[in-house]
């Protein structure tokens, strides 16, 4: 999600040795390889798809995992929040590893915030988002903008293990992050102390997780929302009124599909055509057309719209319908 800063600490802080003894008691077993098998990256998932620790979907009901319910205190830690849960993870950096410098250009992350709590990690490790770095202490509670360049240095010899939840919030976690402190600090003073959340034994709370998070078909408006969130954030550039103007082209022809069809399964393969046109017309030939953050623009839109918009299981092409690839450039 993009913040106005590139971090902000959240004015609450934890136990993280008790933390990291429920973590230890776990076992190793159960950790896991990162999806992506970035060399020293490891997880242990805690809220996944139907509560399965194998489902690394990002669609369907977030249920707590059994690694998650034998750890009663990390439940009161996310407890705290306010927020309603996401796909929730322990990720681990190994020694004198790092996480690359990249952005989080997925739609899952388009409106949800990344809650960092640390809890086993060392003075020196360097968190760098945008032009800003921060050391996360173990007990912390942090937030990030993920739409900005990012990455983690682990220079130390022991491992690095952060609660990382993904969460579109809630009430009472906005609230709190009115009350929390950017970083870099602004001018004026730092009177600011977080509240520990004192572990109450035994205690599971019942989490709030999400139901609904990934549209069988994005709706018009969500559709002109993710677009305009898009080219707003575009660097100057001769082309982009034309693929403005290809966009809203497509909107006007989804918003004609929606009216019949909505999210009905019948009507994915025009939506899925529509999109494919669209990303096929609107990659320009000369210098692309980028993005703020230092991404190509249709980068994001094949991942943002085109992996996204309508679901991934919409059956092939209809009858009639232009399929990806041979659009008429007219």
């Amino acid at each position: 999600m993009k913040l106005q800063f590139p971090f902000i600490q959240l004015p609450l802080c934890y136990d993280a040795g008790l933390l990291a003894a429920e973590v230890e008691a776990v076992g190793e077993s159960s950790w896991r390889p990162h999806p992506q098998k970035f060399e020293g990256n490891s997880m242990l998932p805690l809220v996944a798809v139907d509560g399965d620790p194998a489902n690394e979907s990002f669609a369907g009901p977030m249920r707590p995992t059994p690694h998650l319910e034998a750890c009663p205190y990390l439940m009161q830690v996310i407890d705290s929040f306010g927020a309603t849960v996401g796909r929730s993870r322990l990720m681990r950096l190994s020694g004198h590893a790092e996480v690359s410098r990249h952005v989080d250009q997925g739609y899952y992350w388009a409106e949800r915030v990344r809650v960092h709590v640390p809890i086993v990690t060392q003075p020196t490790v360097r968190f760098e988002c945008g032009d800003a770095t921060v050391n996360m202490a173990e007990g912390e509670c942090w937030i990030f903008d993920t739409w900005r360049q990012h990455n983690v240095i682990n220079d130390a010899v022991q491992s690095r293990i952060h609660l990382v939840v993904d969460t579109v919030g809630g009430e009472r976690f906005w609230d709190m992050v009115a009350k929390g402190r950017p970083q870099p600090l602004p001018p004026g003073g730092d009177a600011w102390k977080p509240r520990l959340v004192v572990p109450q034994p035994g205690l599971r709370p019942t989490l709030a997780c999400e139901a609904v998070n990934v549209p069988a078909v994005m709706s018009p408006w969500e559709l002109n929302a993710q677009l305009g969130m898009l080219f707003a954030d575009v660097v100057p550039h001769p082309q982009l009124g034309q693929v403005q103007a290809l966009a809203a082209r497509m909107v006007r022809s989804w918003r004609f599909l929606w009216a019949q069809f909505g999210e009905a399964p019948e009507g994915q393969p025009r939506f899925r055509a529509l999109i494919d046109r669209f990303l096929v017309e609107s990659d320009l030939p000369g210098a692309p057309i980028m993005l703020r953050n230092g991404v190509r623009l249709h980068a994001v839109l094949n991942i943002r719209i085109g992996q996204s918009a309508v679901s991934r299981a919409a059956s092939p092409v209809a009858p009639g319908v232009v399929p990806a690839g041979v659009a008429d450039r007219g």
